[in-house]
């Protein structure tokens, strides 16, 4: 009996000896990658407002290029997307404090950015245009936006290159509101993706709207996740899965699906 009773207490040492390491192996700690897979999720910040990258169905169920690719590079590392909705800065502010694991939301590269963030390798390259009314004819280039007012997101990189030609931006969280606010006559132009813009027009095709300009810097547009070291492993997941999905031609299918073009290369 005794021989018995040592013999189960030295195979239930070894199990939890065991199960500790296995726990040790599956969590890292401070890694974002181990805590993901640990969790099975991610969490993926967007504003929900912004057609046809995150936005609402007519079911209401939040959809958009940039939903799809999160949930096919959750796919490829074996968790789940989970989103929060929310406005721009408040995004931004909510990866950089570590409460989303990813934002992806048409993210402009910029360097000033890269001081806050890591990046993924940009799988976007998205032209701006200049928009202003119909029967605006003071503005025809983006050197015309000198003295003007603009409308767009807060710390948007819209709103950075109307400043850099000299406009005076007022802030406006969606693309609707913006170029509402430019069909009214309230402010003189704003800047936006192009695809936007096209997908904007499919649904008013009576918007007293047109395009005058396109910048010449083609915008790189990438997921951030926070800055640091924690993150450097899901970054380098991040990136293996964007690559897979673009040799896989499946970014090209989900752009194509969403802006009727192909955007994912450069």
């Amino acid at each position: 009996m005794k021989k018995l009773l040592s013999l189960a207490l030295v195979l239930s040492m070894a199990v939890l000896s065991f199960a500790g390491c296995g726990k040790k192996e599956e969590v890292k700690e401070g890694d974002l990658l181990s805590k993901i897979k640990a969790q099975g999720y991610f969490t993926v910040a967007m504003e929900g407002q912004w057609a046809p990258w995150t936005y609402h169905d007519e079911n209401d169920n939040l959809t958009g290029f940039e939903v799809d690719v999160a949930k096919a590079v959750a796919d490829k590392l074996g968790v789940e997307a989970r989103f929060v909705e929310g406005e721009w800065d408040g995004l931004l502010a909510g990866v950089q404090g570590g409460r989303y694991d990813l934002m992806a939301n048409g993210v402009g590269v910029t360097d000033e950015r890269k001081e806050s963030y890591e990046f993924s390798d940009p799988y976007v390259f998205n032209r701006t245009v200049l928009i202003v009314r119909n029967d605006n004819e003071d503005i025809k280039s983006l050197e015309d936006l000198k003295g003007k007012t603009t409308c767009n997101s807060a710390n948007s990189t819209y709103q950075t290159t109307a400043e850099s030609y000299g406009a005076t931006v007022k802030d406006l969280e969606t693309l609707d509101q913006t170029l509402e606010e430019v069909a009214a006559g309230r402010v003189d132009a704003t800047l936006n993706a192009e695809v936007s813009f096209n997908d904007y027009l499919k649904a008013h095709p009576d918007a007293p709207l047109k395009v005058v300009a396109v910048d010449p810097n083609v915008e790189k547009c990438a997921m951030i996740m926070p800055k640091g070291e924690n993150s450097y492993a899901l970054k380098d997941a991040v990136n293996k899965a964007l690559k897979e999905l673009a040799s896989e031609g499946k970014l090209a299918e989900i752009s194509n699906k969403y802006f009727g073009m192909d955007i994912t290369k450069e």
